[in-house]
């Protein structure tokens, strides 16, 4: 009989207020994915192990925060839980950074399937200061790191994904840099929050978290999406990035944001939508071009006569921080 893997809980990076507790999370087997792993035969487990994950449903949940609070939560059918409830002091709770540090567990006692048998796992959330001047909400694929994603079907994407290992996957030239100083902004003292939203499944998550760490890119809230609507076409309905775009936003009305993304998918339709939307809180918009002319064109028609806001197609990350240095956002 095959030993049963360890259970494990990933509590995704999320955000949240003073009073705000939002974080969502997965509960599944743990199946030892090697993120460093090299050779195509230990990628393909790797992918394997990733994509055909072994969920916890229906399972119940309790999160501690710092001073002994508990909240409970059950996973769905698919192993993942939400939980976004009123919680009056949370900014006490957190860290020099704004990070609240959590842990949550399995409710049952008596589980023994746990890694090394423990049942604590940890997680956090992000409470931005209130001194922060901007927050900056950017996408992940061919925006700071090499996808593919103007690839047909986009395959590129997932065999991007399937045959290259986190730690060897290249960033945009000069990116993280770039990130940093949005992040400390005119100042070069503020802690401007850095949130990072991906089309990607959250199948990919702890992928995309170690590729921003190996990388030095500012530690952020990442969201993602479900494996399950990938290639769905949804008409008339907002993509998952928009809706995720739009949460932020109305957590923080009155803070400005500056949105990054590139001229592949529909990013630049998706800020266009945005700005138009809250036009009192978009500050700026970035977009990476890309190697596809077709989409290049498409793009610079859009915001041709475009005038609302600050719109800049970024072709090296040094234009970008000459731009942003002109309009106040970085020192």
């Amino acid at each position: 009989m095959f030993k049963k893997d360890p259970l494990q809980i990933i509590a995704f990076q999320t955000y949240g207020t003073s009073n705000h507790f939002y974080i969502r999370g997965r509960a599944l087997e743990d199946e030892t994915i090697n993120l460093e792993q090299k050779g195509l035969f230990g990628l393909l487990i790797n992918s394997w192990k990733r994509f055909e994950s072994d969920e916890i449903k229906h399972t119940e949940l309790k999160i501690t925060l710092p001073n002994g609070m508990v909240i409970n939560t059950v996973s769905d059918n698919q192993g993942y839980f939400k939980v976004d409830e009123y919680v009056d002091g949370l900014s006490t709770l957190a860290n020099d950074e704004g990070w609240l540090n959590f842990e949550i567990a399995y409710n049952d006692v008596n589980i023994k399937r746990s890694i090394q048998n423990s049942n604590r796992f940890p997680g956090k959330l992000l409470i931005p200061s209130t001194q922060a001047q901007f927050g900056v909400i950017s996408d992940i694929d061919d925006t700071i790191i090499h996808t593919g994603v103007v690839s047909m079907l986009k395959w590129k994407v997932l065999l991007n994904s399937i045959f290259k290992s986190a730690a060897s996957r290249i960033p945009l030239e000069g990116a993280a840099a770039f990130y940093h100083k949005l992040q400390l902004g005119k100042s070069g003292e503020n802690t401007n929050p850095i949130f990072y939203v991906s089309h990607s499944p959250w199948n990919l998550y702890r992928y995309l978290d170690f590729f921003l760490k190996q990388n030095s890119f500012p530690k952020g809230p990442i969201l993602l999406r479900s494996f399950k609507d990938i290639f769905k076409r949804k008409s008339g309905n907002r993509p998952q990035k928009h809706i995720e775009i739009v949460n932020i936003l109305k957590t923080y009305p009155k803070l400005k944001f500056i949105l990054i993304g590139d001229s592949g998918e529909n990013d630049a339709d998706i800020y266009m939508d945005v700005a138009n939307e809250f036009p009192s809180q978009v500050a700026a918009i970035y977009l990476r071009s890309v190697k596809h002319k077709k989409k290049m064109l498409r793009i610079t028609s859009l915001f041709k006569d475009y005038k609302q806001i600050p719109v800049l197609l970024v072709e090296t990350s040094s234009q970008a921080i000459t731009h942003a240095r002109k309009h106040g956002f970085i020192s």
